[in-house]
């Protein structure tokens, strides 16, 4: 996909015919420099924007096609997104911003039971009435893992996940997300500053010049902040 900001002698490539494939239950690495495009692909891939030129197909539909009601639909059902902060509600409980995603898409049924069993999963089942505000930055990270796998989204998409954490918490993060992509066939895309903390992943694809190239392993010029 190809995607242009700007016009006349003012525009700026930020993708640039950049193809790559990521199957099933793949946890997958996003890394580059700063400005190298890696945001503007997950707004891409994220439904978030639309790209200049090309397709993004997620589950054999072409994205490109949905108009805009259709997409924000699309999107609550088949994305989970993780950020830096965790964005959670202060106002609301632990459980209840996990929920928020099952009550923006209008769905009920097995909803609370969905999001405690998620949050035994992540280890804070002990922590379902608690306000937001009065967890730490570690634990409010959990929360927005399992509100981003509350739909059972076919895809979880997480930018800095760990960027506002320490080095231990970060640890146990990126554990967490690996354990729960291998336990429910989970694809996992992210994009960071530090892959070097996330050990053995399936598939790293590195943005440079707004090109992806895709591997498994990083090159020590690919290590870059």
């Amino acid at each position: 996909m190809t995607k242009i900001y700007g016009i006349g002698e003012n525009q700026v490539k930020a993708l640039d015919d950049a193809t790559f494939s990521i199957g099933q239950g793949e946890f997958v690495l996003i890394v580059g420099s700063s400005g190298s495009g890696k945001s503007t692909l997950l707004n891409m891939i994220g439904l978030l924007d639309r790209p200049t030129k090309g397709k993004v197909f997620i589950d054999g539909i072409d994205t490109t096609k949905l108009d805009d009601n259709k997409i924000s639909s699309f999107r609550n059902k088949k994305l989970g997104f993780i950020f830096q902060f965790s964005n959670l509600l202060t106002d609301l409980t632990v459980l209840e911003n996990v929920l928020l995603p099952r009550q923006i898409g209008g769905t009920n049924g097995s909803s609370e039971k969905d999001a405690r069993e998620l949050l035994k999963s992540v280890g804070l089942e002990s922590q379902l009435n608690k306000r937001a505000n009065k967890i730490s930055g570690g634990q409010a990270q959990r929360v927005a893992i399992a509100r981003g796998l509350i739909n059972h989204p076919s895809v979880v998409l997480a930018d800095e996940p760990t960027g506002n954490l320490d080095s231990v918490t970060s640890g146990i993060i990126i554990q967490l997300m690996k354990s729960m992509a291998k336990k429910l066939n989970q694809t996992f895309i992210i994009v960071t500053h530090e892959p070097e903390h996330f050990g053995d992943v399936d598939k790293i694809i590195t943005i440079k010049d707004g090109r992806a190239l895709e591997g498994n392993h990083l090159r020590e010029e690919e290590i870059i902040a």
